[in-house]
């Protein structure tokens, strides 16, 4: 039987001081415990350290050595592929708009119309509108030849004439090449002359391949302006296009406080060259910084387009990229750490794991059983809620090892504990108070469902089918407000040595 000190700590087991040890194996473990995670944290920092430093003076010592392989790359490279691949995408994005213009030229309405002497001008622009309402155009147009009116799906603007300058761009696409189907070009809206707009003007022909006139579509130029903001952010990159005076018709954000390039600072010096050659690369200092440049005559806009890097953005790359390097190291050392944190993790829990579970049956030993109860103890007071002890002792287990074996004995205490935890997994703690003795904790449990719970295991135990058959003697006690820790656990020993005295294989509940 177990007797308790003043503190209603157990001091002895069957004639065995088994407490002190216990607690100075606890002692040990936690010490044991804390030089391995010292040793853990010490040797993980020095890995994750070596890792990172390799990776990084691998990075920084590949990287400036293609610092000026780079800058090269770019000034004769990449930014002419980014002229020739913005130059192909302005021409993909137009595809719309001058597929539309392609429809009107070979709609059979319009030649019909035309041929017939352009009577009821309102068919015409009841047609441009109709265009222009359907496709969400800025505007929708049709110049005769015959007659050289200008219909607009907001009316007949007005009669074009060869010698008036604003009207050239007819007579240009009028004279220009017979395989040359349509031009695209950025103009004034003659509807409106605040507006930029961006037009297709597409050849209209009889059906006997007779020049008829000009029909098409305009497009805002702020949509285009949208292409070149789509432009920088794809390639990152300065864009903007010029006229053949230099003049900067259209940009994007972030554009420099210039409207020629003859005023730019340093890119004064290329102006000549720009503006006389189909495609230029260079480079020019401004603000102190150092540019790269390309130039592209396009043909359908009569403008030039210019693309723009700064000497810096190279730096960029270089530092993005060691970044990209480092973090990858540091993925790897996280990986190889985190591998050797498993490695030390399972040493570790062993080591908590011989203070905390018993090693033969895994149920919980007892130093942490006591600070369990203690707490449900302080819990059950606080809050007015039930608690229930039991003792359970199985009987004449001496015998078994005797006769059996402690090898058999050791399969039929963790045959009992299974049963155990089977039936008090969600409601209670179990614990190998020492022996074949165990004791379990059942919170917010009264008496009676604590008797029945306990009378359940103790009868799966009597009927267990595997040899030797045993059987348990329990006594089952609810704890008392103001009962001591000392107090508890003697009315749970006494009520478990009267269920032997009765005849063992039984469940007694005592209560106050």
């Amino acid at each position: 039987m177990d007797y308790f000190d003043s503190l209603g700590k157990v001091i002895r087991i069957d004639g065995c001081a088994l407490s002190p040890q216990t607690l100075e194996q606890g002692d040990a473990v936690s010490s044991a415990s804390r030089t391995l995670i010292m040793t853990r944290k010490k040797f993980s920092w020095i890995l994750v350290s070596l890792i990172i430093f390799g990776f990084f003076v691998t990075s920084l010592v590949s990287y400036k050595v293609a610092h000026d392989t780079l800058e090269e790359q770019i000034n004769k490279d990449s930014l002419p592929l980014t002229s020739d691949n913005i130059y192909s995408e302005i021409q993909q994005d137009l595809i719309r708009p001058i597929f539309i213009s392609s429809l009107m030229a070979q709609d059979t309405f319009v030649r019909d119309w035309t041929l017939a002497g352009e009577q009821e001008p309102e068919r015409i622009i009841r047609y441009l509108s109709e265009i222009q309402r359907q496709y969400q155009t800025m505007s929708s147009f049709y110049i005769s030849d015959r007659t050289h009116n200008y219909y607009h799906y907001s009316g007949t603007l007005k009669t074009i004439s060869e010698s008036n300058p604003n009207d050239a761009w007819f007579f240009r696409v009028k004279n220009s090449a017979p395989d040359k189907h349509f031009e695209v070009n950025i103009d004034v809206d003659t509807a409106n002359s605040h507006q930029t707009v961006v037009f297709v003007n597409y050849k209209v022909f009889d059906f006997e391949n007779r020049f008829l006139g000009v029909i098409g579509v305009g497009l805002s130029s702020d949509a285009v302006s949208a292409l070149v903001e789509k432009y920088q952010k794809r390639y990152n990159r300065h864009i903007y296009f010029i006229n053949e005076l230099g003049e900067v018709t259209l940009h994007g954000s972030n554009h420099p406080d210039f409207t020629r390039i003859q005023e730019r600072e340093g890119l004064k010096t290329l102006s000549t060259q720009i503006l006389t050659s189909p495609s230029v690369s260079g480079s020019y200092y401004a603000d102190g910084q150092k540019n790269y440049l390309n130039s592209r005559w396009v043909e359908e806009f009569q403008w030039y387009i210019i693309v723009e890097q700064k000497d810096e953005f190279n730096q960029d790359i270089w530092f993005k990229a060691m970044l990209g390097n480092l973090a990858i190291s540091a993925l790897v050392a996280i990986a190889v750490l985190g591998l050797a944190q498993m490695s030390f993790r399972g040493y570790q829990k062993r080591l908590e794991d011989m203070a905390v579970r018993d090693k033969l049956t895994g149920a919980y030993s007892r130093q942490v059983f006591e600070e369990l109860v203690e707490e449900a103890i302080s819990n059950a007071t606080k809050e007015l809620h039930p608690l229930s002890l039991a003792v359970i002792d199985l009987d004449h287990f001496k015998q078994v090892n005797d006769n059996y074996g402690h090898p058999v004995g050791d399969l039929v205490l963790q045959r009992v504990v299974g049963i155990c935890q089977r039936h008090i997994e969600q409601v209670g703690t179990l614990c190998r108070w020492g022996g074949e003795e165990f004791v379990v904790l059942l919170p917010d449990m009264p008496l009676q469902e604590a008797y029945q719970r306990m009378e359940q295991i103790r009868h799966d135990i009597a009927v267990m089918s595997s040899k030797p058959q045993v059987t348990v003697s329990i006594g089952v006690v609810e704890y008392s407000p103001n009962e001591s820790l000392l107090q508890l656990f003697n009315r749970a020993d006494q009520a478990m040595y009267t269920a032997k005295n009765e005849g063992r294989n039984k469940v007694v509940g005592l209560s106050l």
